[in-house]
This record gives C-alpha cells, sequence and structure tokens, in this order.
C-alpha cells in the first residue's frame, strides 16, 4: 500500500485546475506522482519521480515516443532519477491534441502548411512547464537536461534547431528520422520549403551549436511498424542508427566546411535496439546527458608510506 502523504497527493492532482490554485500548492513527494500542469494555453499530464535524496539540483524532462506512454517512461526513467541525483519528469502530449505535425514536428508548420509563430510551437511549452515545476519543486535554480526516445528523440533533435530550451543537455536517442542540416531535404527531413527566417545560414549555425547529443543504439537498424518508410526518409538510411549517423556526418562535415562551432555529441549503446529502457539503463546514457566521466587520478602516496 503506498504511502498516505503520496496517496493525498495523487488525489490532489485529480481535482480541477482551480481547486488546485485555490490552495498553496503541495509539494512533490518522493517517489512517484502525477501532476496537471499550466503550459502557456494547455494542461498537460506530467508524471514525476522525486529520489529520496534529491540534492534539488538537477531536473530531467523524459520525452515519449509514438505511443504516448509517459507514465511508463517515468517508470522507466526513474533508476536515472537515483542515478544522477535527477527529479524526473515526464509530461504527456496526448496524439488527440499533439498528432505527428505538433509532436514529432514541433508545431512548426500549420495544417496549410504555412510558418506558425514561435508562441503556438510545441516547443514555447516546454519552459513553461519547466518553469511551472520548478516552483512546485521549490528548484528554482535545478540545471535541466532533456532526453527523449523515437519520436521523442525526433521531437528534441528539431527543437535543438528552432527553440532555446535553456537545458544543459538535449538527447535524442533513436529517432526514427533526423532533421539534416540542408535545404535540399523538405522540412522534417531537412530545411526545404521553410520560410527564409527558419532555414538561413544563421539557423543552421545557431543548430550546429546547440547542446544535441545524438545516442544511438547500435542494434536499432531493424524495420517495424513505427518506422518511417517514406522516400525521404529511406534516403536518409536504412533504420534508425544509420540515420542518425547520417545526421552526426553530415553536420560534423558541415561545421568544419564552415568553420562553425560544433558543439554535438555522438554516444553509442553497443547493441541496444529500439527500447528506451535498455536506452535509459545503459552505461553510456551518463556521458550522452553529463559528457565523457573522467575518472579521478589515483592519490600520490607520500615517500615511505
Amino acid at each position: 500500500m503506498p504511502p498516505i502523504r503520496f496517496v493525498a497527493t495523487a488525489v490532489l492532482c485529480l481535482l480541477p485546475l482551480a481547486a488546485q490554485t485555490a490552495a498553496a500548492p503541495v509539494a512533490i513527494p518522493d517517489g512517484p506522482s502525477a501532476l496537471r500542469v499550466q503550459a502557456g494555453p494547455l494542461e498537460l499530464d506530467v508524471f514525476l519521480h522525486r529520489p529520496a535524496k534529491w540534492s534539488g539540483k538537477r531536473l530531467l524532462m523524459v520525452m515519449h515516443g509514438v505511443l504516448r506512454n509517459a507514465d511508463e517512461y517515468r517508470d522507466h526513467a526513474a533508476p536515472m532519477g537515483d542515478r544522477f541525483d535527477a527529479l524526473i519528469v515526464a509530461p504527456r502530449f496526448d496524439a488527440e491534441r499533439f498528432p505527428s505535425r505538433l509532436y514529432q514536428r514541433g508545431g512548426i508548420l500549420r495544417e496549410d502548411g504555412t510558418a506558425a509563430p514561435p508562441a503556438e510551437w510545441t516547443y514555447s511549452r516546454l519552459p513553461e512547464l519547466v518553469a511551472a515545476v520548478r516552483a512546485r519543486a521549490e528548484a528554482p535554480d535545478a540545471k535541466l537536461y532533456v532526453i527523449g526516445h523515437s519520436a521523442g528523440g525526433q521531437f528534441l533533435g528539431r527543437c535543438a534547431a528552432f527553440a532555446d530550451l535553456g537545458a544543459e543537455r538535449i538527447v535524442a536517442a533513436n529517432p526514427g528520422s533526423v532533421l539534416l542540416p540542408t535545404t535540399a531535404a523538405p522540412f522534417g527531413y531537412g530545411f526545404g520549403g521553410l520560410p527564409a527566417e527558419l532555414a538561413s545560414e544563421e539557423r543552421l549555425r545557431a543548430y550546429l551549436a546547440a547542446p544535441l547529443t545524438l545516442y544511438l543504439g547500435t542494434g536499432d537498424d531493424g524495420h517495424d511498424e513505427w518506422l518511417d518508410t517514406s522516400a525521404e526518409a529511406m534516403a536518409q538510411g536504412s533504420g534508425r542508427h544509420q540515420r542518425g549517423l547520417a545526421l552526426w556526418w553530415t553536420a560534423k562535415a558541415l561545421a568544419a566546411q564552415k568553420g562553425w562551432p560544433f558543439a554535438w555529441r555522438l554516444v553509442e549503446a553497443r547493441g541496444v535496439a529500439h527500447e528506451h529502457a535498455d536506452m535509459f539503463a545503459h552505461a553510456k546514457c551518463e556521458e550522452a546527458l553529463f559528457g565523457p566521466q573522467v575518472e579521478a587520478a589515483p592519490a600520490t602516496k607520500a615517500p615511505g608510506k
């Protein structure tokens, strides 16, 4: 039976938003919980895991895949929260309100193909959501890290080109298709067809300078019902691992050619297929989020010791 404090919090979160805001917010409890958070004009269900000894220094947002199973992503990310001293925050972008145009592609374009203003982009909801969670957790200075897998990896990979989340690191894990830094491919696969201000050389330069990690399972080259098999996607590679590598080498070559800063990382989880739980549990996940871990040098013994 769950602790009484968690039950009380869970019940409160099911109340209408007005009833919640009428009283002082309830702090996020240890362990799993859920909130309904106001992010701009939207209310989003958010699933959280707070480590028992969380220091308040890190917040790790986890973006789900095409199944919209944010609660499962929270559960599978919970060990990361405990390992990395991070509050896990897994928002749900439901399919009814956020089809692929608004989730995987961030709402950059409207249904008629015209450019949407940044205030309408799905990406704009994330800073609002983070601010609300920081306030509820009473951790205004918690550093933000973001990781997304599959459709969530697509969301974050494209987000890195268009929006500044204020994140220390954005990790796109096993995206099904990628945003190549070229106007030769149509939007979604490249910057083709976008208005000049969204496809300029300055935009491409900023994209390559974003704190983006491509976190790829080397075993993720199979086909499944969710894999994008359009001509544009297949031109990027036969499977997700190959497409991620194509993005890495294309971006790296462009940065070298132009003399632009290149802040991306490539991290591979050997043998891992298209399983977010395995990617989260892999030892390389720490490197994807925080960079290579430098081992401390052995202490030098004093003479005669």
